[in-house]
């Protein structure tokens, strides 16, 4: 290796380290490693003289055993040896791979979780190292043991991970014996900090060259790039074993605000927000927590993204199944409010069973212009059932037949003939509707508005919210009308005269029309009343002719006119005309039918 990739802590030629590299290995033995080929090794270090040479043919001969002792390893240095299936358990593959130990494999390394593995299959395997327990830790990768630059330089090209022994660490990371040295970036090693990179001094990993120089003796290797293979492999194996429908254990990842990131052992799967649970979820950390383990069905995989979607409520029985032999019409049940809109507000009955209480379902008689007026979030408020669609989810919910119906006693409340009173509501071109009691409004037809003049349309007289008086003409509670009137409370000119006048009274009138047997007469400006005319009296005697003429009767009269003690007998009435100005006796005044009759003076 060059001496400017050589960090000034690496190992020289004169270190115990590098003097152990270079001890030869025994006769006839062609896998024991070589140093630096293309150039003459520098002659090692003088030991000390209170050293002896002891130790080092002790370590010679222990090398020379244990290489002696894996004769079974191709000479070319490949690591990858033929393995036999011993036994499997629910997360692990035994081999015996001719060692006193066996080895393991992870079940998620082979497809569909290791289903089609049996006890006796021969596969083909790579050692690692050895884990924990003792085994040794297998790879379905093919992994190379350089002995040589040659095997170095074949490995690079194949692109084989190969095996390597973490000597030191170093500035911008490692030092890995692969049987030369070779250097490790940090970033490349698959840890995260310098304690990481500290724990891995001495220990065995798998890594693979990305750059190889032989005249410099400049190598470098990456491990991370062999680790991120495994575990696209692993995936790829534990995604394959995968169906819609399947229930995993997994644990929370990471939350958003759409949903939450669960971990199902290496492959990432959405539960979004919506499957959380049967009742309305607004952020998911309300319900979840990172790191919380979970249980989850599979609702779908994407052959081509290979995006998992993942629901929880699915583990949990359907609400609206049972929603129709549960809740009946008419029924009054107790829920909160969850939500508002402009037509209505929603009603949680049960985890997953939402009501709609529609605005016109809020108050029997007050105008709701928003369910707000009436309603907030998280009310808790009780309601009758007014109809269930267990097929669309829908409910409806009524607020006001919880109260009583003002309409039960309208007829006792409001009789017919009763005077009212309520401000204007709605203006319509057929009349105006006029609120006489919470809940209960009635009619004013365009014609029982005014009785003086009439009226093309009720807003050229009445306003909404003007209180005004009216009587009550009649009543049909099972339609829930009620017809009223205003002109029946409105004084009119007549009924002014009527409590003026009293019967006898002598008043001035023109007659207007006339008949045989009775004249209407004019006492003032929209007062009429009805005069008796009286039968006529009987007609004259015809004058007698000449020599018959009541010459006595004739006598008389001259003598009181002339003497003026007698006064001259009173004249007929003059018979009625229209267009006369007579005097007029009241003889009848009616308050209730309005009418007035009089004879003449």
């Amino acid at each position: 290796m060059s001496t400017e990739n050589v960090p000034e802590s690496q190992p020289t030629s004169d270190t115990p380290e590098a003097a152990s590299d270079q001890t030869p290995a025994p006769a006839g033995d062609v896998s024991a490693p070589v140093a630096s080929p293309q150039k003459p090794a520098e002659p090692a270090a003088e030991a000390p003289p209170e050293e002896p040479a002891e130790p080092q043919e002790n370590f010679a001969d222990i090398l020379s055993q244990f290489e002696k002792s894996h004769t079974h390893k191709p000479a070319s240095g490949v690591k990858q040896i033929e393995g036999t299936v011993v036994s499997l358990s629910a997360e692990q593959v035994f081999v015996d791979i001719g060692y006193k130990t066996e080895g393991v494999l992870p079940r998620s390394a082979f497809r569909n979780n290791a289903e089609s593995i049996k006890p006796g299959d021969a596969i083909n395997v790579s050692v690692k190292g050895r884990n924990e327990e003792g085994y040794y830790d297998l790879t379905l990768f093919k992994v190379s043991q350089p002995r040589d630059w040659s095997a170095l330089e074949a490995a690079f090209a194949e692109k084989l991970a190969v095996v390597g022994t973490v000597t030191a660490v170093i500035k911008g990371g490692l030092t890995v014996d692969i049987g030369v040295r070779a250097f490790m970036p940090a970033s490349r090693s698959g840890s995260r900090d310098a304690a990481e990179l500290e724990k891995m001094v001495g220990t065995e990993i798998t890594c693979r060259i990305t750059k190889l120089d032989v005249t410099d003796e400049n190598v470098v290797v990456d491990r991370r790039v062999v680790l991120e293979e495994q575990a696209r492999a692993e995936q790829e194996g534990r995604y394959v074993t995968m169906q819609p429908g399947d229930i995993l254990e997994g644990t929370v990842r990471s939350l958003m605000a759409y949903g939450a990131f669960v971990d199902l052992g290496g492959i990432d799967g959405l539960l979004h927000v919506s499957d959380i649970s049967w009742s309305r979820v607004n952020k998911p950390e309300d319900v979840l927590a990172v790191g919380q383990q979970i249980q989850v069905r599979i609702l779908k995989i994407d052959p081509d993204t290979k995006k998992i979607s993942l629901g929880l409520k699915q583990l949990q029985p359907e609400p609206w199944e049972a929603a129709q032999s549960k809740y009946q019409v008419g029924q009054r049940i107790t829920g909160a409010v969850t939500r508002l809109a402009d037509f209505g507000a929603f009603v949680e009955i049960e985890p997953g069973v939402e009501g709609l209480i529609h605005i016109s379902e809020m108050s029997w008689g007050k105008k709701i212009h928003h369910p707000s007026d009436v309603l907030k979030q998280g009310d808790t408020v009780d309601t009758v059932i007014l109809g269930i669609k267990p097929e669309d989810r829908r409910i409806s919910l009524g607020l006001k037949q919880t109260l009583t119906d003002p309409w039960s006693d309208v007829i006792s409340k409001f009789p017919v003939g009763s005077q009212v009173e309520g401000p204007v509501t709605k203006i319509m071109p057929f009349g105006a509707f006029i609120q006489i009691a919470d809940g209960i409004e009635g009619l004013v037809h365009v014609s029982e508005i005014s009785a003086d003049k009439r009226i093309n349309h009720p807003q050229d007289v009445l306003r909404a919210g003007q209180v005004v008086k009216a009587q009550v003409l009649g009543i049909a509670p099972e339609k829930r009308q009620i017809k009223l009137s205003m002109k029946q409370l409105i004084p009119t000119s007549i009924d002014e005269y009527i409590a003026e006048h009293k019967q006898g009274d002598t008043v001035s009138g023109r007659v207007v029309d006339e008949s045989p047997t009775s004249a209407t007469v004019e006492l003032g400006e929209g007062i009429r009343a009805t005069c008796r005319v009286a039968k006529s009296a009987a007609p004259a005697p015809e004058a007698k002719a000449p020599g018959k003429a009541d010459l006595s009767s004739l006598s008389n009269m001259l003598q009181a006119r002339w003497k003026g003690s007698a006064a001259a007998p009173s004249a007929a009435p003059e018979p009625l005309r229209s267009g006369q100005i007579r005097s007029f006796k009241i003889t009848k005044l009616d308050a209730d039918s309005k009418t007035v009759e009089v004879q003449l003076a």
